[in-house]
């Protein structure tokens, strides 16, 4: 499953630098995860200090 940013996040990009694909790009100053790039590491969710990427069951 996919992961997801959700209005949690608070844009510092720890998230961006620990996607190992590239997955996570900023869209109109949001931090947005690319579904189809994404392999569901779980390393942005570990490394965000608010929690905002969470598997996003509405792709399932």
């Amino acid at each position: 499953m996919a992961y997801k940013i959700n209005n949690d996040c608070i844009n510092c990009g720890a998230c961006r630098a620990t996607c190992p694909v590239g997955a996570i790009t900023v869209v109109e100053g949001r931090h947005m995860i690319e579904t189809a790039a994404c392999v569901d590491c779980g390393s942005c969710a570990v490394c965000c200090p608010v929690g905002a990427p969470r598997p996003d069951s509405s792709l399932s």
